[in-house]
């Protein structure tokens, strides 16, 4: 098994497909292996919380987590097999984002007492007695949020950026665009109308698209024909310079079940939105780390993916 070959995303508890696929990670990390009662793991609170679930190159749900209203973390759970591959870190780390992303200033979780060490290292205090839950003894661990962007250490080392509201985040898109050298990957299940559309970005992508014979644009779209019907500019840009701007649409049913949105430029920086139809994610400069996993999960799905046929028309 190779490292970084999954993907974190957003899940939405009232897609069946997706609250299967959490339910069953927990059933095996808690009920099976770990002998939480049942009742106790099914708590009724899941249609309120924010999901997000980590997915192997094939769709496989591998790993999941929660945060609820009250910015509480929990029912963090990854598969044996993938146990030490980044996946709980994955997890935690869109958690927190989220959470920042919602404006709070802290974040809690009731941790494990065998887990207490995997939340430290992500910055995590522990505090108060030690306490029974579920048969298992766990202490309240708490993470107080600098505010999105300023955490000085973190920007001087991967010069992060601002991804809180659809002005932050417009900004961020077009900053990444004109750092971009000669290789863009775009993944967007919705092509809104204000993305890649402004008079800026078009020119950033046109720039890109003639900066030389290794220059490519590849573009993943589940609903190419909605963009065309909307006479997105993004798809007259890539008509009129076909050769290096290429257009995707995935085919599997996991693929197309993918509801998160990013961008990913070859200086190693990268914008993510958790939920395509939301701005708010996270962002950064030069964080080849973090935009790892995005690109390993780009490169897959378009290995997967066919040529935008309803395009073809338009000799695209």
């Amino acid at each position: 098994m190779k490292l970084q070959t999954f993907h974190v995303a957003s899940a939405d508890w009232s897609r069946e497909r997706d609250r299967d696929a959490l339910l069953d990670i927990r059933q095996q990390g808690f009920i099976d292996e770990q002998g939480v009662p049942e009742p106790r793991e099914r708590d009724g609170r899941d249609d309120g919380c924010w999901h997000v679930l980590a997915r192997d190159d094939t769709g496989t749900a591998i790993g999941c987590g929660r945060l609820d209203a009250e910015c509480k973390i929990g029912r963090m759970a990854v598969l044996p097999a993938w146990r030490g591959h980044g996946v709980g870190a994955a997890l935690l780390r869109e958690l927190i984002s989220h959470a920042r992303s919602q404006g709070a200033t802290a974040v809690m979780l009731a941790a494990q007492l065998s887990a207490i060490g995997f939340y430290e290292r992500a910055g995590f205090s522990a505090h108060g007695d030690v306490f029974d839950d579920a048969g298992l003894p766990h202490r309240m661990m708490q993470l107080v949020l600098a505010p999105a962007g300023r955490g000085e250490v973190e920007t001087r080392d991967v010069g992060t950026l601002p991804a809180s509201d659809r002005d932050q985040s417009a900004a961020t898109r077009l900053q990444l665009l004109h750092e971009t050298r000669h290789r863009l990957a775009i993944y967007a299940p919705v092509l809104a109308g204000d993305s890649y559309a402004s008079v800026d970005e078009l020119a950033a992508l046109r720039r890109i698209a003639l900066s030389g014979r290794g220059a490519q644009i590849r573009i993943l779209l589940h609903d190419p024909a909605a963009a065309l019907r909307n006479d997105h500019r993004l798809i007259a840009l890539a008509q009129r310079l076909p050769t290096a701007m290429q257009i995707r649409t995935p085919l599997e049913e996991a693929d197309l079940a993918y509801a998160s949105s990013y961008l990913l430029n070859d200086a190693g920086g990268y914008l993510f939105q958790p939920e395509a139809t939301r701005p708010q994610g996270r962002a950064a400069g030069h964080d080849r780390a973090a935009q790892a996993p995005l690109q390993q999960h780009f490169d897959n799905v378009w290995e997967r993916a066919e040529r935008a046929s309803v395009l073809q028309t338009l000799d695209i």
